[in-house]
């Protein structure tokens, strides 16, 4: 973490010199006194001024990748790769390399699970809570064509046999995913039973169809 010492006439303006220092703000930093100032004998002898350490804090996405490095060193994938990249409603972090199918598992519960975990790590200790999405060089995208795939199969069959079908359980995003690819049939409708993380989508005739 960045951190300087500064030292100024005062507390205050040993911290706001730190802050234009660090080019941050009063709420992303811990401020510790090391000095308090003194004015010395009728302001000339001993006089002492404030000194002040001031230490950038960590943010959500800090946090999330020092526990995510953790993982993949425990996992023995130290050569596995971290790419962060800020979007407009959330943090994509992208794992690049090999072995990655480790890391997504079976159809990509271990990614889902990571990325729970991340979330809780990365956002424990901040006051603005940030959400982070897990990917492994475009396995989201891959699963979610698979999805819209899956989702037109179904419907075909809904419509034939007029019988309505319940899929395996699945994650927000692969539910949402079916739910909009389902809007594209004007006489299905689709919902979700049960209760996470097996939650499923349900597809079904519209009532009266």
């Amino acid at each position: 973490m960045k951190k300087v010492t500064v030292t100024g006439k005062t507390v205050d303006g040993a911290i706001e010199e730190a802050l234009d220092r660090l080019n941050t703000t009063r709420d992303r930093v811990k401020v510790s006194v090391l000095e308090q100032p003194s004015k010395g004998f009728l302001g000339l002898i001993g006089v002492r001024h404030a000194k002040v350490e001031v230490e950038v804090l960590p943010t959500p996405v800090d946090e999330a990748v020092r526990f995510l490095e953790d993982v993949l060193s425990a996992m023995g994938l130290d050569e596995v790769q971290l790419a962060v990249e800020h979007r407009s409603d959330h943090v994509l972090i992208n794992f690049k390399g090999n072995q990655l199918g480790i890391l997504i598992g079976r159809r990509g519960q271990t990614l889902d699970s990571l990325q729970y975990l991340v979330n809780i790590v990365g956002n424990r200790s901040s006051g603005e809570y940030v959400r982070m999405v897990l990917d492994a060089e475009g396995y989201r995208d891959r699963r979610k064509e698979t999805l819209r795939e899956l989702a037109d199969r179904i419907a075909k069959q809904v419509m034939r046999t007029k019988k309505r079908v319940t899929l395996e359980p699945m994650n927000p995003m692969e539910r949402k995913v079916i739910h909009n690819q389902i809007q594209k049939y004007d006489p299905l409708t689709t919902f979700s039973e049960g209760n996470e993380p097996r939650r499923k989508v349900v597809i079904a005739l519209k009532s009266g169809r």
